[in-house]
């Protein structure tokens, strides 16, 4: 963190004042009425004592606890960047959560508690396994953090879908909704919060000196992989009692130690005070004015959503004053990738193979009877159900492959894609808007609502990159942000519980059942209209990785490039991401899997990552067909699954930049 203050302590003062002002507007609000008897004035005893307060408390309560679990998350991860939120913990107890209540109910009565821990234990022990070989690198845990993030809240999408009503409160309810009718949760939260404070008091010593790296630490006579996997252990269950009792709250575990330190909290034992001060400020105060918007009766977005919804911006302000250099860069290290010999070639295996996998998926499939493969009049009967979602799936994966391209390029970032800097985020945002507007509002106007959602997501991101040079860190964090900037938009319309929620919630979990041969044909124009253009354009993508100082001594008109390649993109991915949802990684994975083919020329890297995006979503979308029978499981999903382990690859091996 820098070290100047930027944040006077007095304006916490001013916010606890607010947040008190509030309340007492909520109890006033709620006070019996004094010529009220009976039945009435027992109700309005009621509300008060089990709805008004114990809501505060738990505000005050659980933002304590997500501000000290942030710091601890912090500290011994020695992550800036690191919370229950940013590492998935908040998101896996909520999808063990949901899976619980469908397939082990009786586990959810004995402890839900125990069920988010077991959800969180598990998401964070990936994200360390994942990590460890870098040595815990701060971006290298928030990636695998958020593409696990990502991968259980579609998983916990495709759930609430196939089962309906069943499990839609509880969506809400995962949105971070602070409505209480007891004291339980406040109960509940108390006794981490204050056994979590004692320990880390008492562990004082070893948590200053895990600020240190590991071999001084083991000159010190600290043990830093036991201490850390102890204090982890901690931090965990303190978020995932909060996510147990009230749902995800995001970003409160990140901007209470930050904003501790920025107020001038030098010393551990100071930010072990001021972080969860700060987190109870923090959140007490957003559900007083999510209170105050909703008014009297009105529909109240969850608190949840609406510090996600400040938290994105007050991440892209903190990333210039966090300091993420204390590892090696995510450029260093790797294998140089030869040239193939005959790219021609390599790109007709690659059309060949998108071929032989769209005809296993028309013809080749499961029935009642068992597998069978279609010909004739049975592959005439099944031509519109599977012709349409294979081309959809086909062409989207296409798309994403080709936007990878230009983003890794662009940026100099291995690591870049459309689903990692949040550019389909942004895409759901313009369709979210599109739909609020008019839900019968027809492709065209969804095309164009994604388009300018993904167009602004990108220029934000690449503005806020442009002041770190577009180093890797900088940016894949600031797509941290819009990431879940966006995805806060999302569950506070979806946490409505209206007919729009439902047409959202499905393109979240990216279904392709509904394909139809319009889209198909749509999506083709657009992908041709969109990529066709990026041939042309294959000089600047082989300068841009050369840096902008190169690019200008070659004659590049640096500045219109980047604004054409960005329209580009995000009208490319604005287009994917409305057919199969937000979440697959093609656009991650495609583009080196291209390169690993040899594929380095910009034109034989983007026309080979697109047939390798296209043809793995193809097998997804089979798969997802096939794996579950008589059950569909999310393509979006699915390819998520497949292109992990590739991920897990990248994160274990380096990666190195494009040049």
């Amino acid at each position: 963190m820098a070290e100047r203050h930027t944040i006077p302590s007095m304006l916490w003062g001013l916010m606890a004042a607010a947040a008190l002002a509030l309340f007492a507007w909520q109890v006033a609000d709620a006070w019996p009425d004094s010529t009220a008897t009976g039945i009435d004035a027992d109700l309005q005893q009621i509300i008060l004592d089990y709805t008004i307060l114990p809501r505060a408390a738990v505000a005050i309560l659980g933002g304590a606890a997500l501000g000290l679990a942030g710091l601890l998350l912090q500290r011994v991860l020695r992550n800036p960047l690191a919370e229950p939120s940013t590492l998935g913990i908040s998101a896996g107890a909520q999808l063990a959560m949901a899976a619980a209540t469908i397939y082990a109910p009786s586990t959810m009565a004995w402890s839900q508690g125990a069920v988010a821990f077991a959800g969180g234990v598990l998401v964070v022990t990936i994200v360390l396994a994942l990590t460890w070989r870098r040595g815990l690198e701060p971006v290298s845990v928030v990636l695998a953090g958020m593409m696990l993030a990502l991968t259980c809240n579609a998983a916990s999408a495709a759930l609430i879908l196939a089962n309906g009503e069943y499990l839609f409160s509880l969506f809400i309810w995962g949105g971070g909704s602070l409505l209480q009718q007891s004291w339980g949760p406040a109960t509940a939260i108390t006794l981490p919060l204050c056994l979590g404070l004692g320990a880390a008091m008492l562990m004082l010593r070893p948590l200053s000196i895990l600020g240190l790296d590991d071999s001084s630490a083991r000159n010190l006579g600290v043990a830093p992989n036991v201490t850390r996997l102890l204090v982890v252990a901690l931090a965990v269950w303190i978020a995932t009692t909060v996510t147990a009792e009230v749902g995800v709250i995001g970003f409160v575990g990140l901007a209470a130690p930050a904003l501790a330190t920025l107020s001038g909290a030098r010393t551990l034992q100071q930010r072990l005070v001021w972080a969860p001060i700060i987190g109870a400020i923090l959140l007490w105060l957003t559900d007083g004015l999510v209170q105050l918007a909703a008014g009297q009766g009105g529909q109240r977005v969850p608190t949840g959503a609406a510090t996600a919804l400040l938290g994105g911006p007050l991440l892209l302000w903190l990333l210039p004053r966090l300091r993420m250099f204390e590892w090696p860069s995510l450029s260093t290290s790797a294998a140089t990738i030869q040239r193939a010999k005959a790219p021609p070639f390599v790109l007709i295996l690659s059309a060949v193979g998108v071929l032989a996998a769209a005809a296993c998926a028309l013809i080749v499939g499961r029935g009642p009877d068992g597998w069978s493969v279609a010909t004739g009049s049975l592959l005439a009967d099944l031509w519109g159900l599977r012709a349409p979602r294979v081309g959809v799936a086909a062409v989207a994966g296409a798309m994403l492959g080709a936007a990878g391209v230009v983003i890794q390029r662009m940026t100099g970032n291995p690591l870049a894609s459309p689903e990692v800097l949040g550019v389909g985020g942004g895409a759901g945002a313009g369709l979210t808007a599109v739909i609020i507007f008019d839900i019968t509002a027809g492709l065209g106007w969804q095309l164009f609502g994604s388009a300018i959602g993904a167009s602004l997501a990108l220029v934000a991101i690449l503005a806020t990159g442009a002041r770190g040079n577009f180093g890797p860190e900088r940016l894949l964090l600031a797509g941290v942000a819009m990431s879940a900037l966006c995805s806060a938009m999302l569950t506070a319309v979806i946490s409505l519980g209206n007919a729009q929620s439902y047409v959202l919630l499905r393109w979240l979990s990216g279904s392709t059942s509904d394909a139809t041969m319009l889209q198909v044909w749509t999506a083709l124009v657009l992908l041709c209209a969109s990529c066709l253009p990026l041939l042309f354009l294959s000089r600047w993508l082989d300068i841009l990785p050369l840096g902008s100082t190169a690019a200008r001594s070659l004659g590049m008109p640096l500045r219109a490039a980047r604004l054409v390649l960005v329209l580009l993109t995000a009208i490319i991915t604005a287009c994917a991401t409305m057919f199969i949802g937000p979440l697959s990684f093609i656009g991650l994975i495609a583009p080196h899997v291209a390169r690993l083919c040899g594929l380095t020329h910009a034109r034989h890297h983007l026309i080979g990552s697109t047939l390798i995006g296209a043809l793995v979503m193809v097998l997804s979308d089979w798969l997802a067909r096939m794996v579950a029978f008589p059950y569909q499981l999310p393509v979006g999903l699915f390819a998520s699954l497949i292109s992990g382990p590739y991920l897990v690859y990248l994160l274990g091996k380096g990666v190195k930049r494009h040049g």
